[in-house]
């Protein structure tokens, strides 16, 4: 069991049978009464978000969460095929389960996959990927003074802002938590 002062962002958590990880929080010691934590939770199956306070000292259930490092396959009707690297065991998630990470997922990069309970219910991105840009316009010669962007497509349908140097097939690094462009890669 967690106890409110445990309380940070990223913090995974159970809430009514339900998994639920804390995407923002705010400890409140008001002058009158106890403290509190007022946070801001995503449920990890649904991608619902809904805000839940909870008094100072109050417990906290700890989900039943696993993670199994997988390899992404490719997307079909049926969802996105991931395959367990020891067993090769496949497993489909669906684009509920991904929700905006699943932008972020090329072919054979190996992936946390979350497990509730015993079943699939989505995926721990690493904190930078590896991306080609399919398309990319020109940049202008002499455009340079400032640190201009132009729009670039990534292969997974991505648009992100990249400097004028970067050409259709590069690859770049994007950083999964913001969406923004990292560095190029050689």
């Amino acid at each position: 069991m967690y106890q409110t002062s445990d309380i940070r962002k990223g913090l995974k958590i159970e809430i009514g049978g339900r998994p639920f990880i804390i995407v923002d929080f705010l400890h409140v010691k008001p002058g009158k009464g106890g403290a509190f934590v007022r946070t801001k939770l995503k449920n990890m199956e649904t991608g619902q978000v809904l805000e839940q306070t909870f008094r100072s000292g109050e417990k906290i259930a700890v989900p039943d969460i696993a993670e199994k490092n997988m390899q992404y396959l490719y997307r079909s009707p049926e969802g996105y095929c991931f395959m367990d690297n020891e067993t090769y065991e496949q497993v489909y998630l669906t684009e509920e389960n991904l929700g905006e990470r699943r932008n972020y997922l090329s072919e054979n990069i190996n992936i946390d996959v979350l497990y509730f309970e015993g079943r699939p219910i989505g995926i721990e991105l690493p904190v930078a990927v590896e991306l080609e840009v399919t398309e990319a316009e020109p940049g202008i010669k002499g455009d340079t003074a400032s640190s201009v962007t132009k729009p670039a497509t990534l292969e997974t349908g991505l648009v992100i802002q990249v400097p004028l140097f970067i050409n259709e097939g590069e690859k770049v690094r994007v950083d999964t938590r913001t969406g923004e462009y990292m560095e190029r890669v050689k």
